[in-house]
């Protein structure tokens, strides 16, 4: 990868994905194109749902992306530095196109009505799209993917919680429904809940449980060894729970330096 094309990947990932660039620095130099672009593609596919406002506009979209991962594997990426990136990625490193349309296909479920039932359906989705960047990473770096799982669904649970603010304006529900019933409360009542409500923060507290039983169970596995850089995101999973609901967001400089302990131990 060039130096100018490595240099707006940075800049990009790191604008849009501050955990995983920051992670990526502590991968071998010359793997950390290859995150980049994973990381560049994973936030292009994830903003979507953010960008629409009717799940037939979210389709189109994720089929453009789904396109461009098609045509990067065939040698004839399109004209945008994601795709540049992503032919390089998938001519060099063991990811294959399998992986990139999987993650986007999970993806349809942000701008769709879809509902989960339960924390089954829940960590599946988690499974699909946060855990499998991380699996995805695994393979980049010669890991093994298989032993990232349990932080990528600590990760993946916590990152939708902080973002529960944001999903409920959208009104758009990723809390099991089978939760919200044993609260007897329907979507749309979650949806209007005043922060600091007793319903809302039994509901946040139950997924924010299993968060914490994946981390812990990621922290006693097996080391990651190779896929280190890969599983370093995960670490960010008790500070970031820790300040659920806080009016501000945790301090880049707390985050480098939980990313920096965990490396240093070689473990979550």
């Amino acid at each position: 990868m060039d130096a100018a094309l490595f240099n707006r990947l940075s800049a990009s990932v790191r604008a849009a994905d501050p955990d995983r660039y920051f992670a990526a620095l502590f991968a071998p130099p010359p793997q950390r194109p290859h995150l980049l672009a994973l990381y560049a593609f994973q936030a292009e596919v994830a903003r979507v749902a953010e960008t629409v406002r009717e799940p037939m506009l979210g389709a189109i979209r994720l089929e453009w992306w789904r396109e461009t991962a098609q045509s990067a594997a065939r040698g004839n990426p399109r004209n945008h530095d994601v795709a540049r990136a992503l032919a390089e990625l998938l001519a060099q490193r063991p990811v294959t196109l399998a992986d990139l349309e999987a993650l986007v296909a999970a993806r349809a479920f942000d701008s769709s009505t879809d509902t989960h039932a339960g924390f089954a359906e829940l960590e599946s989705y988690v499974e699909a799209t946060s855990g499998a960047v991380m699996r995805i990473a695994a393979k980049i770096l010669g890991g093994d993917p298989g032993h990232v799982r349990e932080a990528g669904l600590a990760y993946g649970l916590t990152g939708l919680l902080r973002a529960l603010p944001f999903h409920n304006n959208r009104h758009k529900l990723y809390m099991p429904l089978d939760l919200l019933a044993a609260l007897q409360l329907t979507p749309q009542e979650f949806f209007h809940l005043p922060h600091g409500d007793e319903k809302r923060t039994a509901a946040t507290r139950q997924v924010a449980l299993r968060a914490r039983e994946h981390f812990l169970a990621a922290r006693k596995g097996p080391r990651p060894g190779a896929a280190l850089a890969a599983i370093l995101p995960a670490a960010l999973v008790p500070v970031y729970l820790r300040k659920l609901g806080a009016p501000r967001d945790v301090p880049i400089h707390r985050r480098q330096m939980a990313l920096l302990s965990a490396a240093v131990k070689s473990r979550l």
